[in-house]
């Protein structure tokens, strides 16, 4: 009996040795993840920075040379430096324009390759700079350009490739001295020659684009300004391709997956609709593009702008100051 008791509080004193290693265990995994949780969480925080203006801002590139050194275009003439990641900015000035007639122009796409760098603005202007942006030059617009500069790209040194909000694409490899034309027509010539072939809403076109985008392999996207179709174009066409939306809802914005038209499209519609094609969808063919909707609930405000960060988080930036985060490739948000 009295060896029994002894056995009996052995076992006792085991399991509470037990249960007090389990529990010291649980609890320094579950610190242990509350460390990794609020270091993800720290690593994701967003911080505002403070700018000397007030106002709209339209893009910013940093130099590919010196990842430290921005740029921060916008209305109003703002045109923003910054040598320390994006931190401070700095106003600056092109000498070669007058200070009140800098005021008048909206500049509204900047892009570097290297120290070599562009930006393009309304009304119709156009800057180059070799230096990362030491000393800019301006380069003459033709007014004979169908319709206005909307995008450029920078390629290499004195190399860029600029579209219109006609549908027409040009590349200089000489500074902007000369341009070459890639595509053939302009849209509305397009869709004036293919207006039976049952785009929806292709009668309705006013003649112009937005949202014009262009994946790092020269392939393009443009949505029409009212939203009801959007049109592709890779080098080599002669033409842009109008496409269907596949919704009732009109187009809101667009752009390729990953920057890369190898990976997919995605499409968001006006009242927060978001969708996504498969990988290398077929843009030599006029068939339309399968798009799948996406289980995202913004609340009605509509889905501005989506970016990768990563294969499976996305962030989706929507109307009323929101973003929305996906950490599974779009199943969840």
């Amino acid at each position: 009996m009295k060896n029994s008791n002894i056995e009996g509080i052995k076992a006792s004193s085991s399991r509470k040795k037990i249960n007090k290693l389990f529990a010291t265990v649980t609890t320094s995994l579950f610190l242990s993840s509350k460390k990794v949780q609020a270091k993800e969480e720290k690593k994701n925080n967003w911080k505002q920075i403070t700018l000397p203006v007030d106002t709209v801002l339209f893009d910013l590139d940093f130099v590919k040379n010196s990842p430290e050194h921005g740029w921060l275009v916008g209305s109003k003439g703002t045109f923003l430096e910054s040598v320390d990641g994006g931190e401070n900015w700095i106003p600056r000035t092109f000498a070669n324009l007058d200070p009140d007639e800098e005021l008048t122009y909206r500049f509204e796409n900047i892009s570097f390759f290297g120290d070599d760098g562009w930006v393009i603005g309304k009304p119709a202007i156009m800057l180059h700079t070799k230096d990362g942006g030491k000393s800019w030059l301006r380069v003459p617009v033709s007014p004979k350009l169908p319709g206005e500069p909307i995008s450029i790209t920078a390629l290499g040194p004195d190399m860029a490739e600029m579209t219109t909000s006609s549908g027409a694409v040009y590349v200089t490899d000489n500074g902007g001295r000369n341009w070459k034309a890639q595509v053939k027509e302009t849209i509305d010539s397009t869709l004036n020659r293919t207006i039976s072939s049952g785009v929806s809403g292709a009668s309705y076109f006013t003649g112009s684009v937005i949202g014009v985008i262009r994946d790092t392999k020269g392939k393009y996207m443009a949505i029409s300004s009212r939203g009801n179709f959007f049109l592709t174009w890779e080098p080599g066409q002669e033409f842009w391709i109008p496409r269907a939306r596949d919704t009732s809802r009109r187009i809101q914005s667009m752009g390729f997956i990953q920057n890369n038209s190898e990976n997919g499209i995605w499409m968001s519609t006006r009242g927060g609709g978001l969708s996504f094609t498969g990988s290398k969808p077929d843009l030599t063919s006029v068939n339309p593009l399968d798009f799948s909707q996406a289980n995202i609930k913004t609340g009605g405000y509509g889905i501005l702008d989506v970016s990768y960060r990563t294969e499976k988080e996305i962030w989706a930036a929507c109307g009323g100051g929101t973003l929305y985060k996906s950490l599974d490739n779009g199943k969840n948000w």
